[in-house]
C-alpha cells in the first residue's frame, strides 16, 4: 500500500511540475490515442533577443546587481526554458560567428565564419552559404530588422544577412546588406562602429556615400538623422541607443501586413562585470518594454547567447553589493586574465557550457530540454510554419 501510495504522488506531482507534458510525446497509454493532431497556428512575427555571451553564470549575477535578489529579471519570468549548446564543429568552445550561424541558419560551422558550412577554412576557403532565417524571411515577404550594440558588420548582426570566411572582413561583409540573395534585404539596419566599417570600405576603394549612391539607399550616422519618410533606414553610428533604435525598428516594422522578424543584439560580455552585467539588466527591461508592444498571439519573443562567459558568484550575502571591491579594482587599471572581486570571480574569456534560451509566444513550446543550438532555429522556423530547404540541411 506504502509503495502505491508513494507511486501516485509521483505521478501527481509530476502533472503538477510539467502541467501537459504527457501529452507532448511522451507514452501515456489510450488517453492520447486516436486523437487527431490539430495544427497550430503560425505566428506573424518573431523577435530574438541575443545576449553576446549572456550565459546563466551571468543572467543571475545581473538579477543580483540589479536587484539585489535572484530571479528579478522580467525574462526569468518567461514559461520556456532549455539548454542550448553553442559549441562549433572541431572545437568546444565558440566564437559569435559560429554560435549566431547556428542560430540563424540550423547548421553548426566553425569559429569565425559568418554563416557558411564547415568546408570553410576561415580566411582562405569559402564553404556553401548557409540561409539565414532572416533570409527566408525576406523570401516570404515579411519585413525584417537588426539592432546591435556593436559594428553592423561583426559577427552576431553579420550572421543574419552576410556569408564569409572571415568574420572580420567587414569590407566585404557589410555591402551584403545591399546585395541580398533574397528578396530586398534588410529593411532596418541599426547599429555601430561607422569608423572601422569606414575604414574597411576605404581600404577596398569604396566608403558609405558610394555604397549608398549604387543602392539608392541613405547610411545614416545618427539614428535621428532618419527622416520619418524612410521605411527602410541604415544607421551606422559610432554609439548606439540600443533601447531607441529597438523601439524605432519596431514601430516601422510593425507597419507590415504581413508580419516581420527583429533581431537585437546587447553585448553581454563581463570582462568589465559592472558594464556587462548592467548592459544585461538594461537589455532585460528592454525586453519587458517590447513584450508590452506586441500581441503574444501572433509574435514568438526569444532571448538566448550566442555563447557563455567565465564569470560566477561564489561568495555575498543579501544586503551587500554582488560586484564589492568591483570599483577598488577599476582603479587600478590593472587588465589580467582573471578578476578576483570579494564575491565575483571572473576569467575574462568565452566558455563552452550551454546557454539559456528563454521563450514566450506563439511558437514557445519548442523551446524546452537540453539541445543543440541549432535547434533554435528550428524553433523560429516551425513558428513561422516555413519548412527549410533541403540545401539548407547540408
Amino acid at each position: 500500500m506504502l509503495k502505491r501510495s508513494l507511486t501516485c504522488a509521483l505521478f501527481a506531482s509530476l502533472s503538477i511540475l510539467a502541467p501537459g507534458a504527457w501529452a507532448q510525446g511522451l507514452p501515456t497509454g489510450a488517453a492520447q490515442a486516436g486523437k487527431p493532431q490539430a495544427s497550430q497556428p503560425r505566428a506573424k512575427n518573431v523577435i530574438l533577443f541575443l545576449a553576446d555571451a549572456g550565459g546563466v553564470p551571468s543572467i543571475n549575477a545581473a538579477s543580483l546587481l540589479g536587484y539585489g535578489e535572484p530571479l528579478r529579471l522580467h525574462v526569468q519570468g518567461w514559461p520556456n526554458l532549455g539548454l542550448s549548446e553553442t559549441s562549433p564543429v572541431d572545437q568546444f568552445v565558440s566564437d559569435s560567428a559560429n554560435g549566431m550561424s547556428s542560430i540563424m541558419t540550423g547548421v553548426k560551422t566553425r569559429n569565425g565564419v559568418i554563416s557558411q558550412s564547415p568546408a570553410a577554412v576561415r580566411g582562405k576557403q569559402d564553404g556553401q552559404p548557409t540561409k539565414t532565417l532572416l533570409e527566408y524571411a525576406e523570401e516570404h515577404g515579411l519585413r525584417t530588422g537588426v539592432v546591435t550594440s556593436e559594428p553592423v558588420a561583426d559577427a552576431t548582426p553579420a550572421a543574419t544577412y552576410a556569408h564569409s570566411n572571415d568574420r572580420k572582413k567587414w569590407g566585404e561583409i557589410f555591402p551584403q546588406a545591399f546585395a541580398p540573395r533574397f528578396g530586398d534585404g534588410v529593411d532596418v539596419l541599426f547599429g555601430a562602429g561607422r569608423k572601422e566599417i569606414g575604414e574597411q570600405l576605404a581600404a577596398a576603394g569604396g566608403g558609405f556615400e558610394q555604397l549608398s549612391k549604387k543602392h539608392d539607399r541613405p547610411i545614416y550616422a545618427e539614428l535621428d538623422q532618419v527622416p520619418a519618410s524612410n521605411a527602410r533606414p541604415v544607421v551606422v553610428a559610432d554609439h548606439v541607443d540600443v533601447r531607441a533604435a529597438t523601439l524605432k525598428a519596431l514601430d516601422l516594422l510593425q507597419k507590415s501586413s504581413k508580419g516581420y522578424l527583429l533581431v537585437v543584439e546587447w553585448d553581454a560580455h563581463t570582462d568589465d562585470a559592472r558594464k556587462g552585467l548592467q548592459n544585461i539588466v538594461d537589455f532585460d527591461k528592454l525586453v519587458a518594454e517590447v513584450q508590452g508592444r506586441v500581441d503574444l498571439a501572433d509574435t514568438l519573443l526569444l532571448f538566448t547567447a550566442d555563447h557563455s562567459f567565465g564569470l560566477q558568484v561564489d561568495g555575498g550575502r543579501r544586503g551587500e553589493p554582488v560586484l564589492e571591491g568591483y570599483d577598488a579594482w577599476k582603479a587600478t587599471g590593472k587588465d589580467d586574465q582573471l578578476v578576483r572581486l570579494k564575491n565575483v570571480q571572473v576569467n575574462r574569456s568565452h566558455t563552452g557550457e550551454e546557454v539559456a534560451a528563454l521563450a514566450i509566444g506563439r511558437g514557445a513550446e519548442g523551446v524546452r530540454g537540453y539541445f543543440p543550438n541549432t535547434h533554435l532555429f528550428k524553433v523560429m522556423m516551425d513558428a513561422f510554419g516555413w519548412t527549410p530547404d533541403p540545401a539548407a540541411k547540408d
